[in-house]
């Protein structure tokens, strides 16, 4: 073992972080070996088989052209969830898991019908339909591909979601959409420039899709403020409406919506200290 744990910081110290190395290494011998973190800990010197050798060397191979190791795998937890990824979607960041917290902190009634814009593997979606009382969701996407994982996400984990295929920016795509008025409606949009991918992991570059993560630079704002208008037709009154946010543009953000005539606009910071989300709620 300790020789396959050499083996791995060998190969991947010229791509990831000393940090990331051991994470990844303890998922592999997690994964590939079946050893939980504490058996890595209290049995240093177990013999690592050569079919087991061979698994991990093929996984490092991938790990060093900077695969994300979700889609290696797979998959991702989320939330104390395990989702199915691919690379037609997003893997689901630590911070999101935030957001939903947020939510199901701030909506503690029995069936407020939810709609979640741009669900990607449906985390979102998957976990407010899991956690909020007998809630109704409803989740979109632009992406056929991304819209097959997010519904095998709902079946693995029972959760009643309906989905549609729909682009918001699109005003003939969304007839479907909201039969009847919403109490919330949530989206993590694309909202990192153009300009901004040179400070970007090239995991994320090269691995994630791009319609999901990027937006102009000329128009930073653009799924938001579409959004935000759908938010003033769907919304039900006192209906809430949550963004996941590029802090750049925060007080920008802030300011279309409050124009918008949206109340009780507020930033909210994420557990470092960062500005990651809106909240607002329609009068």
């Amino acid at each position: 073992m300790q020789a396959t744990t050499a083996y791995i910081r060998e190969t991947l110290s010229g791509t990831y972080s000393a940090e990331e190395i051991r994470n990844l290494t303890r998922w592999l011998f997690e994964r590939v070996c079946g050893l939980t973190l504490a058996r890595q800990i209290l049995c240093k010197d177990k013999q690592i088989d050569e079919t087991e050798k061979e698994s991990i060397r093929r996984v490092v191979e991938r790990l060093s052209r900077s695969e994300p190791i979700q889609y290696i795998f797979g998959e991702c937890e989320f939330h104390g969830l395990r989702f199915e990824v691919t690379p037609s979607v997003l893997i689901p960041r630590p911070e999101t898991s935030e957001l939903v917290e947020l939510i199901v902190r701030r909506h503690p009634e029995t069936g407020p019908k939810v709609l979640d814009i741009g669900t990607g593997s449906g985390c979102i979606a998957v976990s407010l339909a899991k956690m909020l009382h007998e809630a109704t969701v409803t989740a979109i996407d632009i992406c056929d591909d991304a819209l097959a994982v997010a519904r095998r996400n709902a079946e693995t984990h029972q959760a009643d979601v309906r989905f549609l295929l729909a682009d918001i920016l699109s005003e003939s795509s969304l007839d479907e959409v909201a039969p009847s008025a919403f109490d919330v409606i949530v989206s993590n949009p694309p909202y990192v420039t153009e300009r901004e991918k040179a400070a970007m992991d090239a995991h994320v570059l090269m691995y994630e899709p791009a319609q999901a993560l990027f937006v102009s630079d000329d128009d930073p704002l653009c799924f938001y403020r579409h959004i935000a208008a759908r938010g003033r037709k769907w919304l039900s009154e006192g209906g809430r409406l949550y963004f996941e946010i590029n802090a750049a543009y925060g007080k920008e953000l802030v300011s279309l919506l409050k124009e918008m005539d949206y109340c009780e606009v507020e930033t909210v910071r994420d557990i470092s200290g960062k500005e990651r989300f809106i909240q607002c709620s329609k009068t």
